[in-house]
Formats: structure tokens, sequence, C-alpha cells
């Protein structure tokens, strides 16, 4: 169903070029974000791209993610449970991305649900087990499932990290360096004074007539005289 074969051709070039957007540094960052913001008895991942998307496919430590920058009680989440039905994943990792939009987090900045979830087998064969696991009809055994497009899922998180310092509010735990920081508004008022004088002045972009000078040009009608 959502565990697909190893692509080929164009599929596989495209999907080449998605991985090579995955960032190991980020990775890093974000593992240590999550482990300290989450607190309690989450486990460390194994290193890799695989490794963290297996960490994160239940959408358990999301979750726990996601309620860790609100204040205590008032998660978004109200039930967070580990489950090995594919469904009940794919509806948590749903309920972390409406609640990170809610959150702040701009709707084309956030990944979609297959991109974490759905995969590909690595190192399998097109002929496959009934059970999908490479486990029959001899087919080859998985050396593992790669998240469709984790680069996706790592800019997610980081952007949610950055608001979450942005906010300010006490909540985030770890250090603020670790992300790229928000551009703040700054909303200016003017009085009405202020703004009567600015309809007074001539912006550039409408031109001006500064030294402007008509010296040395004959009078209209004048022959010019040509040397």
């Amino acid at each position: 169903m959502a565990n697909r074969g190893p692509s080929y051709g164009l599929s596989r070039e495209v999907q080449q070029k998605i991985d090579r957007q995955y960032d190991p540094e980020l990775e890093q960052i974000l593992v240590r974000w999550i482990l300290g913001q989450c607190g309690g008895d989450i486990t460390q991942p194994a290193p890799g791209r695989d490794g963290f998307q297996q960490w994160l496919k239940d959408g358990t430590v999301l979750c726990r993610l996601i309620n860790s920058l609100h204040p205590r009680g008032q998660g978004p989440v109200a039930k967070i449970q580990a489950s090995t039905m594919a469904f009940k994943q794919m509806e948590q990792i749903s309920q972390f991305l409406q609640a990170a939009e809610r959150y702040g987090i701009a709707a084309t900045d956030i990944f979609q649900t297959v991109d974490l979830w759905e995969g590909e087998r690595l190192g399998g064969r097109r002929g496959w087990g009934r059970g999908g696991d490479g486990a029959g009809d001899g087919a080859e055994p998985a050396r593992g499932l790669a998240g469709k497009n984790m680069a996706c899922v790592q800019r997610t998180l980081m952007n949610l990290g950055s608001l979450a310092v942005a906010k300010g509010d006490g909540l985030f735990v770890g250090d603020p360096n670790w992300f790229p920081k928000k551009s703040q508004e700054n909303r200016r008022v003017f009085s009405e004074d202020k703004l009567k004088e600015g309809q007074s002045v001539i912006g550039l972009q409408m031109g001006t007539n500064r030294g402007a000078s008509q010296a040395g040009m004959t009078g209209y009608g004048m022959p010019r005289q040509i040397l």
C-alpha cells in the first residue's frame, strides 16, 4: 500500500535529487532539540536519514513535540498513543501537521503525511511477499524504508523551531542559535500632522526639476549656428 518497491528510471532520478537535499547536520540539531524539548523517555534515533524517518514515523514524537510548545494541559493533541497500525500512525502525523499550522507555520512550509510515512524499500526486488515485507516469493529482505521526502520534513521542523524561538514565551528548550531567526514585525504609527507633512513632499519617484537650466539654449525660431 504505502510501502513501495525500489524506483527505476526517471522516478529514481527524481527521488535521488530529493534525497540529496537531506541535511545530516540539520538532522543532528533537530534530534538534540527534540530530545531536550520533549524530555522524558524518548530514545535517541539511529543516525542517518533512515533512522530519523523511523523515529518520527508513528507520529508520537511529533505530537509530543508540538504539545511541549504549549502550556501544560493545553497541548493541541489530546491523546498520544504508540501504534503499529498504519492508519493510526498517519492520523497522529496529520494531527501534528494541523497543530503546527495553528501554531503559526505557513501551509506552504508544512510537509505532507506521505513525505514522512510513505517510502520505498531499499535493497529489495520487485517481487515482494504477499505481506509486503519482502519475506516471501523469492524476494530479498529489505534493508530499510526511506521516507519519500525527508528534506521537507526537516524544513518543517526547522521552521517550527525558529517560530518557537521567535515567540519568546519561555516554552522553547535549547539553544536559540540552532535555528534561523524569524523576521519581526516593526509596526510604525504616525500622527496626523506627520501624515499631512508627507502629503506636501514630492517623492523622487515623481521626478525632480533640480539642476534644470536653460543656459546656452537659443530662443524659439532662432537659427542654429553650425560652424
